[in-house]
């Protein structure tokens, strides 16, 4: 075995165990720094399979964005009642149906896909797949680019009216 299919297997299992703690895990802020190494290990996988705009996209704005404003947010939150936050879980049989219903789903899915070896792409330089990219972003995927945009400031404006709420409080 490889070292590169060896970091593959690794990151992937690191991935797994993350997702599926996150499922079961019952402190909020635990689940925050387990989606923190899930995405991570994701953009190691990304790193190796030569994705690397898509790796540093999910380090900066996953990683690095959504994820402090929830740590924020989570800690707080937690310094309202001087403990932490336990999420309670409720109705498991109903998430299990869903979630078996989409794993079959997904292997049907995959299973009955046909995949084709693609031909290679031609060269050409780091610059120009990012100037590609970046007038993509701005043209055809405008919107989605935007709607992502409102999301994070709209998730910043909350941090900024609970952080000036616990303020007030206190006062």
């Amino acid at each position: 075995m490889s070292l590169v299919t060896f970091m593959f297997y690794f990151f992937e299992c690191v991935t797994a165990v993350a997702a599926i703690s996150l499922v079961f895990i019952r402190n909020v802020f635990y689940g925050a720094l387990l989606l923190i190494v899930c995405l991570l290990s994701l953009a190691g996988i990304y790193i190796l399979t030569f994705a690397e705009f898509v790796a540093i996209t999910q380090i900066l704005i996953y990683a690095g964005g959504v994820l402090v404003v929830i740590i924020f947010g989570v800690m707080l939150t937690a310094k309202i009642s001087g403990k932490p936050l336990v999420v309670q879980h409720g109705n498991v049989l109903g998430g299990v149906l869903v979630s078996g219903a989409f794993f079959m789903l997904l292997t049907w899915l995959i299973t009955t896909q046909t995949f084709r070896e693609q031909e290679p792409a031609i060269a050409t330089s780091d610059s120009a797949m990012i100037n590609a990219i970046g007038i993509g972003l701005m043209t055809d995927f405008i919107l989605p680019f935007e709607v992502a945009g409102i999301l994070l400031l709209v998730a910043l404006i909350g941090a900024a009216i609970i952080a000036s709420t616990i303020k007030s409080k206190k006062v």
